[in-house]
């Protein structure tokens, strides 16, 4: 179960947070597939504290000989087993807490794999109605926070609990009064644990959405400098940030408060505990129960204790912020966790997948099966393939919202045939982009249907994996090789596949003039790649994934007009032979294309050749 979270502040939709016993499922499912690791090493630390306990005791022994005033050769034997402990004990510990650490770096690895893939997957307008900032602040913070706490946290809990553990055992054999004394101090460090817990989960978790809302702010205000300043704005948007960098600055400062008291009660407990013990050893000592040596030992145990308890209570801290971050990242796996349809089952309210039915719903005839009588159309329905011999497209009565009041396409219907050029044109604001993408399969429209290919267009390599394609105006090129770049679209591809694909979009003479040609480094902090040819480096990843469908929502428009008749040759070789529908924004795109839609205030106003 997760909980969705506003913003206060904006009313922004946040990703959803899970619950902290949807939190504990997902943690023991990361953990199941190494159980076997998780007892081993537990088993190892468990050896490595009791031998370590053998140290309180044998430091008692060595008391004892010197107030009987014993010889000196009597000193040798716990020295020598003092040393021994101590090399076995140092051995056993590493090799403990080497295999509790291989298990935290195992399950971290699962749980950042998890993540990345249900974050690429998320629904494109529920991830707009949250803002960039919140996914960016999960990714970075979270994630952080989750990996400290497995590295260092995990393996410190471990021995503390089981030290604290075997510590009051052997306080209870040494005698069990010494044991007695030694609990006063715990009514004390479960108030304190309380009172901390009952406070840092929600402050830490306030913290976190805190911290997400100022990245949104930054990546808003920072991403958009040009039009804040255009529009006069500066003002305005240095208050917001200002507003929740205060915001996120109290939450932490009220954190380190909350950490200074929950030390100070821990110092109260150590104090009642030890005084207590030592008079219990005075008392016994004095009514000879017990030996100078064994309250001596009895006295080091408790003291012993003290690291491990306030580290197993101060790592309360860290457990709470990895919990908050933790929920944070499951409550972004369980919002992708979404049933796909079956290839080609029918859904309600949607025709059945085939050419002839689909190539009745020419564009300004609409023929989209519609709701029964006192039904309502579904909320969101998922595209429909068809096989790859019939790529064509069929957009029946599509319309879509980003919000209550905020609809952007109203009963679109649009057919391409097989190999048809579509270039689609309208005002800003028209809905092309929205259409695009719901035409793509990257977004899901409130309600109507998408009849779309099931597979590509070509039997060539590759072929089928990526029915269809988008590329849009912002590209992304990746951290790597050239080559590795390219390969994104085909990992089979070889290197002359690859100077293929380059060569058909006109990007073969700049990328073998690179420094290491294929082989250069690319993306951040690697040989920088203007607009134009980042554009076509995409374009070249689309000729490799030879898709069906390709969908070019502006893809020519960050060239500038020096490289715009470059950039518009290399799509026109991109798109050859395969369905393609183009949100056009210069009018050459329009004229090349077989047919032109124009689009206005959402609703499809005219299309012809």
């Amino acid at each position: 179960m997760t909980t969705d979270s506003p913003t206060p502040d904006t009313g922004a939709e946040l990703l959803p947070i899970a619950t902290p016993a949807r939190t504990r499922a997902a943690l023991r499912t990361l953990i199941r597939p190494d159980r076997g690791l998780a007892l081993t090493g537990i088993g190892i630390l468990v050896a490595a504290t009791a031998v370590g306990l053998l140290v309180q005791p044998l430091l008692g022994r060595i008391v004892d000989i010197v107030a009987d005033g014993r010889p000196a050769g009597d000193l040798t034997l716990p020295v020598v087993l003092l040393v021994a402990v101590a090399v076995v004990q140092g051995l056993t510990t590493t090799l403990g807490l080497t295999r509790i650490a291989r298990l935290g770096e195992t399950v971290l690895a699962r749980l950042r794999e998890r993540f990345v893939e249900r974050a690429l997957n998320l629904p494109a307008d529920r991830l707009e109605r949250a803002g960039a900032g919140d996914l960016t602040a999960r990714v970075t913070g979270d994630v952080a926070r989750v990996a400290e706490a497995v590295r260092s946290a995990l393996p410190e809990m471990a021995r503390s609990v089981l030290a604290i553990l075997l510590t009051l055992g052997a306080l209870a054999l040494l005698d069990v009064r010494f044991l007695l004394a030694a609990l006063l101090a715990v009514p004390v460090q479960l108030l304190t644990a309380r009172w901390y817990v009952r406070r840092a989960l929600t402050l830490y978790a306030d913290q976190r959405v805190a911290n997400g809302a100022q990245q949104q702010q930054l990546l808003e205000t920072i991403g958009g400098a040009v039009t804040v300043r255009g529009h006069r704005l500066e003002e305005q948007h240095t208050e917001r940030s200002a507003g929740r960098s205060r915001k996120a600055v109290d939450l932490t400062m009220r954190s380190v408060n909350l950490v200074l008291g929950f030390y100070g009660r821990l110092h109260i407990a150590e104090y009642i505990g030890l005084a207590a013990v030592l008079i219990a050893g005075f008392w016994l000592v004095r009514d000879g129960a017990v030996s100078i040596g064994t309250a001596t030992a009895a006295a080091l145990y408790f003291h012993s204790l003290f690291g491990p308890v306030n580290a197993a209570l101060v790592l309360l801290d860290d457990a709470q912020s990895a919990a908050a971050g933790l929920a944070r990242l499951v409550g972004v796996t369980d919002l992708a966790e979404q049933p796909e349809p079956e290839a080609g089952k029918p859904q309600a309210g949607k025709p059945q997948a085939g050419k002839a039915e689909a190539g009745k719903a020419e564009a300004g005839k609409p023929t989209a099966v519609k709701p029964e009588a006192g039904k309502a159309a579904p909320a969101s329905v998922p595209r429909q393939r068809i096989a790859s011999s019939e790529a064509a497209v069929a957009v029946h009565e599509v319309s879509h919202a980003y919000g209550p009041g905020r609809p952007v396409l109203h009963e679109v219907s649009l057919f391409l045939e097989p190999g048809e050029h579509v270039a689609l044109v309208g005002t800003s604001g028209a809905g092309k982009s929205t259409l695009a993408r719901i035409v793509a399969g990257v977004q899901q429209p409130t309600s109507g249907t998408v009849t779309a290919p099931a597979g590509a267009g070509s039997a060539s390599a590759g072929a089928g994996e990526h029915p269809v394609v988008l590329v849009t105006q912002e590209v992304h090129v990746f951290t790597g090789t050239l080559a590795e770049d390219l390969r994104l679209a085909r990992p089979d591809a070889s290197d002359a596949d690859l100077r293929t694909a380059l060569a058909t979009v006109h990007a073969l003479d700049w990328a073998e003039a690179l420094p290491d040609g294929l082989a250069t480094v690319v993306g951040e902090g690697g040989h920088r790649l203007d607009p134009a040819r980042a554009q076509q480096l995409a374009l070249a990843r689309l000729v490799l994934a030879d898709p069906a469908l390709a969908v070019l929502d502006e893809a020519t428009a960050e060239a500038g007009s020096a490289g715009a008749r470059v950039l518009e040759r290399s799509a026109e070789a991109a798109l050859a032979g395969r369905t393609a529908l183009v949100v056009a924004h210069r009018l050459t795109q329009a004229v090349a294309a077989d047919r032109v839609v124009v689009l206005e205030a959402g609703r499809v106003v005219e299309s012809g050749p």
